[in-house]
């Protein structure tokens, strides 16, 4: 890997996990389901300049449907989730628990593949889930002042379920929405989340006192967040395998804590060893793809891509 690409990767990476704790500030001035407004459109409305200038085109008409379901399982839902839920818990927790999307993703797959368990797989997803349940606990047992016990754990599964929409959008995308240009996809998917959540924000909550931190983080949260990491992660791709760009997986909890750390939230040692617990799961799903039960309508190309 060449330099140039290990740089944009850490810097996906770095901005992908900077989205939780910018959350967490949006949050103190906007509603969840502004939060995920504004997320959406300030990132969309940089698409859009990208899509135009660089003369890219958008999906087909005919696969509205696909795209309206992965823009509300990937943009819609989860941005509003991982706001909700980070009301009542820290952004280095959330990072963690997004760290399960892969994981949910993998199993999605397997029920919808028929593919085979073998030992990787079974000890990568116990890995997994134990060190987001050390996590969990260890923080539950030193709460933040002000949180009750029932609020956090309503905010951890708020938070849970935003990380299970992702996988069902990455599965989705992988299987109804392959060869798209990934920029056209992008915006797409943005666009629509953006008209979803709109109708549901003008009846609902509105943002009472605007907070100078808040703006900037709403908007560095679409535009960065959501918009440039869009971008460096799609551009990766057309340079470098998809294998290496997995390792961002890896590197977002880590991300998160040390966000949560420079914004002074409270992290354990249970956070540090939960953070490196799931690493070593994700890391064991890795090793080896699973295999796929072989079937008399599946071509040795499509074979082929589901075993990378």
């Amino acid at each position: 890997m060449k330099t140039s690409h290990l740089l944009q990767l850490l810097l996906l990476s770095a901005v992908w996990g900077m989205s939780f704790i910018l959350i967490s500030l949006a949050g103190e001035s906007f509603p969840p389901v502004w939060v995920a407004l504004l997320r959406s459109s300030f990132g969309a409305a940089l698409l859009w300049t990208v899509l135009i200038a660089g003369k890219h085109s958008l999906p087909p008409r005919r696969l509205f449907f696909w795209l309206f379901l992965v823009a509300l399982f990937n943009n819609a839902i989860p941005f509003t989730l991982f706001a909700w839920g980070e009301q009542t818990v820290p952004s280095s927790t959330a990072a963690i628990l997004n760290a399960t999307t892969p994981i949910w993703a993998l199993l999605l797959t397997l029920a919808a593949t028929s593919g085979r368990v073998n030992k990787y797989i079974v000890l990568g997803v116990l890995l997994g889930f134990s060190g987001v349940v050390l996590v969990v606990y260890g923080h539950s047992a030193d709460q933040t002042i002000g949180v009750t016990r029932s609020a956090y754990l309503r905010g951890v599964g708020y938070i849970a379920c935003g990380a299970l929409g992702y996988a069902i959008a990455t599965v989705l995308a992988k299987i109804k929405l392959k060869g798209l240009d990934p920029i056209g996809l992008a915006t797409t998917q943005l666009s629509l989340a953006s008209l979803m959540v709109l109708p549901i924000a003008l009846v609902g909550q509105h943002p009472t006192v605007l907070r100078p931190a808040s703006i900037a983080a709403v908007i560095a949260l679409g535009l960065a967040g959501s918009g440039l990491a869009y971008l460096l992660y799609y551009s990766l791709l057309a340079h470098i395998s998809a294998t290496h760009v997995t390792a961002v997986t890896y590197l977002l909890p880590i991300w998160g804590l040390f966000w949560g750390y420079f914004a002074h939230e409270p992290i354990g040692w249970t956070a540090c060893v939960g953070v490196a617990v799931v690493i070593a799961g994700l890391v064991l799903l890795n090793l080896r793809s699973f295999q796929p039960a072989p079937s008399p309508a599946c071509s040795p190309t499509l074979q082929a891509e589901q075993q990378t």
